[in-house]
């Protein structure tokens, strides 16, 4: 299906599933499955294993051979379950051994990757990377969209019906839109597009429909005249802290799916001005529903 959205140049040829075997990893699968199926898309099932044998901290070299050899039985049990699992797809599977963020980069410039989907619980292994103390380096760092599937979703629901896009009117916002919108028309979903606006200061004194009516053609003109039958947007403007809000429409409207930007925090991290890498970690970890976050800052970088 030819949409608006393919000025932008968005496509999902190739998705890199990561996963560390856990519960929380596998309830990702039916989203990959989903988006895979729809987009005709290669699926790369990905993993990446602790160093096996570090000569500084590893005794008994004697007992190397064993564990290596043991390793490899493990790795293709996992390949073999990996395989199965998406059997009906265009899959192939890749276990590497050392630094997660490292390898992952590594293989998402090597595969052409276009997307990375991720279920995570936000404590241990690949999970621990995206909501542990080091996932504002992984938002900032990897140069493709991500898929987060957190630990509030629910798998059986992996329909994508609705989709919601959040925005602070950044630079980025129109890149960032145009998948939300991409999305949505292959999908057929509803698009609710919205902005929050900070609490005024005390003595600031505006008319808050004269505002609300401002921000929400500034809203429309990020949805292309042509997408609008398909996607037939609604528009909402918010006030407050933007991840409480985001996750409030979100529940009120049933989402299945939302769509942010994610970029380095500016000011203090978190402050309701903006969306940036704090408030897109926050929806991650809360949400109902996968949450799409897309950097243009790397997406640039990698071009």
């Amino acid at each position: 299906m030819k949409t608006a959205a393919s000025k932008a140049r968005i496509h999902f040829d190739n998705i890199l599933y990561a996963t560390d075997f856990s519960p929380t990893a596998q309830s990702a699968i039916p989203f990959v499955k989903k988006i895979a199926r729809q987009f005709n898309s290669n699926i790369l099932a990905f993993h990446v294993k602790p160093q096996l044998i570090n000569p500084m901290t590893t005794t008994e070299p004697a007992t190397w051979p064993a564990l290596i050899e043991a390793a490899k039985v493990i790795d293709k049990e996992q390949r073999v379950k990996l395989l199965e699992e998406f059997k009906e797809f265009h899959a192939d599977v890749e276990i590497d051994e050392g630094d997660l963020r490292f390898n992952l980069e590594n293989a998402i410039r090597t595969h052409s990757t276009d997307l990375v989907i991720i279920g995570t619980h936000g404590r241990t292994g690949v999970a621990k990377i995206f909501l542990g103390s080091v996932a504002e380096e992984i938002f900032r760092t990897v140069s493709c969209p991500v898929l987060t599937v957190g630990p509030h979703c629910d798998p059986a629901k992996s329909n994508v019906r609705k989709v919601l896009f959040a925005t602070d009117f950044a630079s980025e916002a129109p890149i960032v839109a145009a998948y939300a919108v991409y999305i949505s028309q292959e999908f057929r979903a509803e698009l609710t597009m919205m902005h929050v606006v900070p609490e005024p200061k005390p003595g600031q004194f505006e008319m808050w429909s004269e505002v609300q009516e401002s921000t929400k053609n500034r809203l429309r003109h990020l949805v292309p005249a042509e997408a609008e039958a398909l996607c037939k947007p609604d528009y909402f403007v918010e006030r407050g802290e933007p991840a409480d809000r985001i996750l409030d429409l979100a529940s009120l409207r049933d989402i299945d799916l939302i769509v942010l930007g994610a970029r380095s925090e500016e000011g203090v991290p978190g402050a309701a001005t903006h969306l940036g890498i704090a408030t897109a970690h926050r929806v991650v970890a809360r949400a109902n529903c996968p949450v799409l976050t897309v950097s243009t800052e790397n997406l640039k970088q990698a071009r």
